[in-house]
């Protein structure tokens, strides 16, 4: 099985939607790693304010008696971070009574005297903190201040936003896609437009050039290599067919100098049967090569279109009643049963060249005759399809196999490898 290749644009398409995948997704951690620092940066921020104002709270409340200072404390802490605060001393036991439940039972780091203000992020009760710890000094006193605060919501808040980027991705992947094939195709458009005319181009008309734009792109450079190319075969079949028609025109005259020659030896009754014989053959064979070259020189007016046709109203019927009457005698003289059948009561008119449909009506019923064995059937049916009219040659020959169908329409092509069997022709 033959695996059918991507086009240009699904290919096209592909890559852009990949990359502008890639672009997004890579967009999308970047966010998501900016929102998760930010939010860090905003927590430690909010914590640090905290100490500071508790801080604040702490040298104010000085001279203030031991219990107001507990009380002022603990107020302070229920009313600015749920009661997570602590004072603790060097020794790690507590400068002030803890102000709520929840700071009594929450693991607070261990400090060393001596430790710099630092951020550490803890784990208490199965949720995340983050703890903020400072040193300060109060009434000569060496102390440590704590202020914790929960991650959860920060972490909420990331998982919301890494859904919505997952839940984004169906969205994200079909907008780039035809965005990706709507590019492709507005670019590549250019592209069919030329591969059309490139098509349309032909023997026939290697005259038509694919237009040509002044954009000084890829595409322009690619239309005037076509361009040139078919410039250059236009060139090179000119060269051929004006080869082949003098080629033609001068074999005409020695051809026919021989056959006059052929035709005197046979008339002179010196001449002896096996001369006779030899003299005969070159009269068949330059018979055949005559025909052979009339035909070269047909094609090659015909290519420069130099011969000229008349198209007129003839009837088809009649035309090939007329070339079945020629034929038949070729075959009873091989032994063939040849059948003609005109399908039709009134005549049957077409607009055409009289000597062309004659000539491609011969050659069709000629190469019947020489592919059919001795005893076979050929038969010719003339039918009338609406406004066209149809012409059938069939036989019980040996027929054209299928890897030569392709072929058959091409000039000189003969499907029999032995050509030196059988004398066919096909028409140009």
């Amino acid at each position: 099985m033959v695996r059918r290749p991507f086009s240009i644009s699904l290919r096209l398409t592909m890559w852009f939607g990949l990359m502008f995948f890639a672009g997004w997704v890579l967009f999308g951690t970047a966010m998501w790693f900016n929102l998760k620092r930010t939010l860090t940066v905003e927590r430690h921020q909010t914590l640090a304010r905290r100490i500071d104002r508790l801080q604040d709270l702490l040298c104010k409340d000085f001279n203030a008696s031991q219990q107001d200072r507990f009380d002022d404390f603990r107020d302070f802490a229920r009313a600015t971070g749920n009661g997570l605060s602590e004072v603790l001393r060097d020794d790690g036991s507590k400068a002030y009574p803890s102000p709520s439940l929840a700071a009594e039972s929450f693991a607070w780091p261990s400090v060393k005297p001596g430790s710099a203000e630092r951020s550490i992020h803890v784990e208490s009760r199965g949720q995340p903190y983050w703890v903020l710890v400072r040193p300060v000094s109060v009434n000569q006193e060496n102390l440590f201040v704590f202020a914790a605060a929960p991650e959860a919501a920060n972490r909420v808040l990331l998982h919301q936003f890494l859904r919505g980027l997952l839940e984004s991705v169906p969205i994200f992947l079909i907008l780039s896609s035809l965005a990706g094939y709507w590019i492709s195709r507005r670019a590549l458009s250019p592209v069919d437009k030329i591969t059309e005319t490139a098509r349309s181009i032909s023997i026939h008309n290697l005259s038509d050039r694919i237009p040509e734009s002044d954009n000084g792109d890829e595409l322009q450079r690619l239309t005037e290599t076509c361009n040139g190319m078919l410039e250059r075969l236009e060139s090179a079949l000119n060269q051929i067919k004006q080869f082949t028609a003098d080629a033609s025109h001068e074999l005409r005259g020695p051809l026919s100098f021989t056959r006059v020659v052929a035709e005197v030896a046979l008339k002179r009754e010196t001449t002896d049967p096996m001369s006779q014989e030899a003299f005969q053959d070159i009269l068949e064979e330059t018979s055949k090569a005559s025909i052979l070259i009339e035909d070269m020189l047909t094609l090659a007016r015909a290519d420069f279109g130099s011969q000229e046709k008349t198209f007129e109203s003839i009837n088809f019927g009649k035309i090939i009643e007329n070339v079945c009457e020629m034929a038949s005698p070729h075959a009873e003289a091989k032994g063939l049963s040849f059948h003609v059948s005109i399908s039709s009561e009134r005549p049957i008119f077409v607009l055409g060249d009289l000597l062309g449909l004659q000539r491609l009506a011969w050659i069709l019923i000629d190469n019947a005759f020489k592919y059919t064995q001795r005893f076979g059937t050929v038969e010719v049916r003339v039918v009338q399809l609406a406004d066209q009219a149809q012409l059938m040659v069939t036989d019980t020959g040996i027929g054209i196999s299928e890897g030569d169908l392709p072929y058959i329409f091409n000039r000189f092509f003969r499907a029999d490898p032995s050509r030196s069997e059988t004398e066919g022709t096909r028409p140009g």
